[in-house]
């Protein structure tokens, strides 16, 4: 499977250009395969991009804006959404992709089946009390891990940004002195 990243190389917005910047760079630091594919410079992904966002996802004006980001033929949002799946921790979920043992979203998502599916030691427990107070220790646990993932998650996302911020900066300024070259 690969994600599909629809960019625009060649925007003049800001807010567009550090979307993509974001987007981008998540998925290279958490090493998922993915193309960017052009709509600046090449009209078929344009078309097919615009063809393929679903009629909900489009925005009022019925074009949708870069990014937009497939599994393949699979749509699986745009900025927005992907920026919610980061915030949650289920990026791998959003792009339609099993996430890696041992990640955060992968001890999530177990986490989420033992209390659904009542882990083995729970199944033995006889007595109900017994039952909601191990219920309700877990459910403990897992709420100091978030608290946790979220610092975590804090650390990373301002070196993601700050790395972005420089890495902006200096592609508008190869741009500045482009242009002043012509």
């Amino acid at each position: 499977m690969v994600i599909k990243v629809f960019l625009a190389s060649s925007s003049g917005s800001t807010a567009i250009k550090k979307k993509q910047q974001d987007v981008v760079g998540f998925l290279e630091a958490l090493k998922i395969d993915y193309a960017q594919l052009d709509i600046a410079s090449n009209e078929d992904n344009r078309l097919w991009m615009r063809e393929n966002v679903p009629g909900e996802k489009k925005p009022t004006t019925g074009i949708p804006l870069p990014p937009q980001i497939f599994n393949e033929e699979m749509y699986c949002g745009d900025y927005d959404t992907f920026f919610d799946a980061k915030e949650d921790n289920t990026v791998y979920e959003f792009l339609g992709l099993t996430p890696p043992p041992g990640s955060k979203e992968a001890q999530q998502a177990e986490h989420s089946q033992k209390l659904h599916n009542g882990s083995g030691t729970e199944e033995h427990l006889g007595d109900d009390t017994t039952r909601k107070a191990a219920e309700e220790e877990e459910q403990e646990e897992g709420e100091e891990d978030k608290v946790e993932d979220n610092h975590l998650v804090s650390e990373a996302e301002d070196d993601l940004v700050s790395e972005e911020e420089e890495e902006l900066r200096e592609l508008e300024e190869e741009e500045e002195h482009a242009s002043e070259e012509d």
